[in-house]
């Protein structure tokens, strides 16, 4: 039997290169992976990788824009395209703090249309990351029932950039009869070294814990909320990559569905696990949040996972000390090492 073959943008990054460690776990190799490396250490999550061809975003973009077009791409290019399984689109600027959102635009929300599109053309599952940042701050709560995306309002352009795409899937004959779009909540884990200030609260808090032996949490400025005590949905990345590779494999439901834990844990959760990782007693120190975040700041998130369930996901998710221990001892604790 002709080994299937699957096509993975974003794939050098942190939600990527698991998905694809993942799927190389499954026995599958026949894969072309797509990501922007520019100048930093993304490259490393690559490494220890089995995949068929890596190509640089612009130079697939082109590809892709050619077979649409009609002109086609050249002989040598064409193999990319031919012969897809499906594709799992995890490729996009996941800033939060980019402002730039002609940029976000283009690269998140054409590049998207120009992907499913040729995915429409070609009847091949398409499995792609959207966003919780598409909630805002949550006062629609987190329901991804279709029905609810009109009345989201996200609060910064890259969770504006995704939720366009959703209504763009939603407008353009919906997501039957191949369209996963996943709402990923705060997914961390190793291989995330590269993503500078979107680095993740434990990545950050174990380095300022080994250099000063504390950890700075924002304080609330909501009197229903003690310091310490917002609420985050987090993720492991490796339960996030098991969940995506899922909807490429397992599972033929279409529409948007939340990948979270299903479980809010409080800042103070998540800095007493690392220092229960590193076996130290903690010393948490709370720190003032910069005026500018102070009105989009999120309090309380948490997924509703019954969509997952339904979907047939059955798979316990990994509670959030096990995981940030696994993520401390043996990747952060022994030098930061990629996965």
């Amino acid at each position: 039997m002709k080994e299937k073959k699957y096509l993975i943008t974003g794939a050098a990054g942190l939600i990527g290169s698991a998905v694809v460690r993942e799927l190389n776990r499954l026995g599958f190799e026949n894969l072309i992976l797509v990501d922007h490396l520019a100048e930093n250490e993304k490259w490393m999550n690559l490494r220890s990788l089995k995949f068929r061809q890596y190509l640089e975003k612009d130079a697939f973009r082109r590809i892709l824009h050619a077979s649409l077009s009609g002109a086609g791409p050249s002989a040598s290019e064409s193999d990319v395209l031919e012969g897809l399984n499906g594709i799992i689109h995890l490729g996009a600027c996941s800033s939060t703090t980019e402002y730039n959102a002609s940029y976000l635009i283009d690269n998140n929300y054409q590049y998207s249309i120009d992907l499913a599109r040729f995915a429409g053309r070609r009847n091949i599952r398409m499995v792609y990351a959207s966003s919780a940042a598409t909630y805002g701050d949550g006062a629609h709560g987190f329901d991804d029932d279709i029905s609810q995306l009109d009345t989201l309002r996200p609060l910064n352009p890259y969770g504006y950039s995704k939720h366009a795409f959703d209504q763009w899937i939603f407008s353009n004959g919906g997501f039957e009869p191949q369209f996963a779009g996943l709402k990923y909540f705060n997914v961390y884990g190793p291989n995330e070294y590269h993503k500078g200030y979107m680095q993740s609260v434990v990545l950050k808090g174990f380095r300022q814990i080994r250099d000063t032996g504390k950890i700075g949490l924002f304080k609330s400025y909501r009197e229903d909320y003690g310091h310490g005590e917002q609420k985050r949905d987090f993720l492991y990345v490796k339960d996030a990559a098991r969940i995506t590779v899922f909807f490429l494999l397992e599972t033929q439901a279409c529409g948007l569905f939340n990948v979270g834990s299903g479980v809010a844990n409080t800042w103070l959760d998540l800095a007493n696990a690392i220092f229960q990782a590193l076996r130290l007693d903690p010393d948490i120190e709370f720190i003032k949040m910069p005026k500018e975040m102070r009105e989009k700041y999120q309090y309380y998130t948490c997924a509703p996972i019954d969509r997952l369930r339904s979907a047939g996901y059955r798979e316990a998710i990994v509670p959030l000390h096990e995981c940030i221990s696994d993520y401390v001892q043996n990747y952060l604790a022994v030098g930061e090492v990629h996965a």
